[in-house]
């Protein structure tokens, strides 16, 4: 009897563990991520798979507060010079080498010196951080900077094993070490990236999923058809048009927040030798482009009523939205005579766009819109990671490219606009806008900052170097059995009380 008793508990456990009994959870995304290095990545679905995979020093809640994650709390000196955090301790990294102080301190002098790092100018206003004590870090900045800690919540904030980072240097992406609730696993490019749980993450017990795998689809038909074919349990970015179809699905869930973000357009002011052409020099035919689009029926027709004209870094619902700069409304008579001004008679214009259905239709909406003022849009389609890295060499005249949005407004613009701005595609300079949002950023007066960012969208919204079309909901579709997730503004999937039945 106790033979077979021990025998029927060994059966048990041994098939208690075989992978058929993991809690697998599939996620369609809408675009692949680019590199998995919080220091090097700039891509949306990236902080979507980073969410799961590398824990920050602080975390956004539901309605757009700080709140700790590594760090458990903090304080700022009298000055606002000096911000001091204390930090959690028993985490681990994935590769088991323990976080503290030191850990926090390589990650951040390595978001700062990388080569390759976007992070520097989210990090500019810090002259030196330290370890204070084992679980203690201080930031020393050269001047007041309100919004680092809104930094902190993003990618600047994550931590990676310094032990990692320095053995893999550039390519730390290549195999990720964080300390988030899930690990890496593998990532085959434009197919899938795997993760599993995390079996010494500190927050383990709420974490319910053992296999995360992200596969990207950027033809939102074929996420929905995937995800109602029980080939993935959730998706993001369901086009508004299937909005309505999900909510009458009683198999299915839809979830909904509006969003911090915008969708641009994005003009190569200064950035190589493709920005030597009339529409990157003459602010007039931008002015012209912008006024020949009807931002009000594009975003009702493109996004069914879930997404509202915008043109400014802010949703006009914003306290931040500058209300003596309304979106325009469409004026083709004073488009087609800033044409003339400028000399032209038609303006030809490529127009790259990521190839996704949802932006297609936008962009080929738009390219009839602009075409009755006087301009030829040929639109090339790319992958969004590819579009990205376009942007990024110059290699472009005019580019779609949305922002997925922060918490605070300097994160929405600071460093698209500043002369040596981290994702300054444009390379669009101006001193004097430079300096506006570096005042902007060393103020802890709202006040005082709206003013400054309003002093600024008077010489953005004249340069236009970029257009800002709107402001989209970021939507989900997810089945019924998984349970416990909660919509974000930010846009993100967060995992943690995420369950799924069987």
């Amino acid at each position: 009897m106790k033979i077979a008793k021990l025998l029927t508990a060994t059966v048990a456990g041994a098939l208690f563990a075989l992978p058929a009994f993991a809690v697998d959870l599939k996620i369609g995304l809408q675009d692949d991520a680019d590199v998995l290095d919080p220091a090097q990545s700039r891509t949306f679905v990236g902080r979507i798979v980073y969410t799961a995979m590398c824990d920050k020093l602080v975390d956004v809640s539901p309605d757009l507060k700080i709140v700790p994650q590594l760090a458990t709390e903090w304080s700022w000196s009298v000055d606002g010079k000096e911000l001091t955090m204390k930090l959690r301790q028993g985490v681990k990294f994935h590769d088991e080498t323990p976080f503290n102080a030191e850990a926090v301190v390589a990650t951040i002098e390595r978001n700062i010196t990388l080569p390759e790092s976007r992070r520097k100018s989210e990090l500019s206003s810090v002259a030196k951080v330290e370890a204070t004590s084992e679980y203690e870090v201080k930031f020393t900045l050269k001047a007041p900077d309100v919004t680092l800690l809104a930094q902190l919540s993003d990618r600047a904030g994550m931590i990676v094993s310094p032990k990692a980072a320095k053995e893999l240097g550039a390519k730390f992406g290549d195999h990720p070490v964080c300390a988030g609730p899930f690990k890496f696993v593998e990532r085959v490019q434009q197919d899938r990236i795997v993760l599993e749980k995390f079996q010494d993450y500190w927050n383990k017990d709420k974490i319910f999923i053992d296999k995360l795998t992200y596969l990207p689809i950027p033809d939102t038909t074929v996420r929905l058809a995937n995800l109602r074919s029980g080939d993935l349990d959730m998706i993001e970015r369901l086009a508004a048009t299937d909005a309505e179809a999900v909510k009458a699905d009683s198999s299915l869930v839809y979830a909904d927040a509006v969003g911090t973000g915008y969708m641009a357009l994005y003009t190569n002011i200064g950035n190589g030798a493709r920005a030597n052409n009339p529409f990157g020099k003459d602010k007039r035919l931008r002015q012209a482009f912008s006024l020949a689009i009807d931002r009000d029926a594009v975003n009702q027709i493109v996004y069914e009523g879930t997404a509202v004209a915008g043109n400014q870094p802010f949703p006009p619902s914003s306290p931040w939205f500058d209300k003596d700069i309304p979106v325009p409304a469409r004026d083709l008579d004073k488009a087609k005579a800033l044409i003339k001004e400028a000399g032209f008679d038609r303006v030809p214009i490529e127009l790259q766009i990521p190839n996704n259905p949802v932006a297609m239709q936008m962009m080929q909406i738009i390219q009839s819109m602009v075409g009755e003022a006087g301009f030829d849009v040929s639109l090339k389609s790319t992958e969004f990671a590819t579009l990205l890295s376009e942007q990024t060499a110059g290699n472009y005249q005019l580019s779609r490219s949305d922002w997925s949005g922060r918490v605070d407004p300097d994160g929405n613009i600071h460093q698209f606009i500043t002369c040596k701005g981290g994702i300054n595609d444009t390379k669009y300079c101006n001193p004097e806008v430079d300096k506006l949002l570096n005042e902007a950023r060393a103020s802890t007066d709202d006040a005082v900052r709206k003013e400054k960012y309003d002093a600024a969208a008077v010489i953005l919204n004249d340069d236009l170097p970029i257009i800002y079309l709107g402001h989209q909901s970021w939507i989900w579709a997810l089945h019924k059995n998984i349970t416990g997730f909660t919509p974000s503004p930010d846009g993100m999937i967060r995992l943690v009380g995420v369950k799924k039945a069987g």
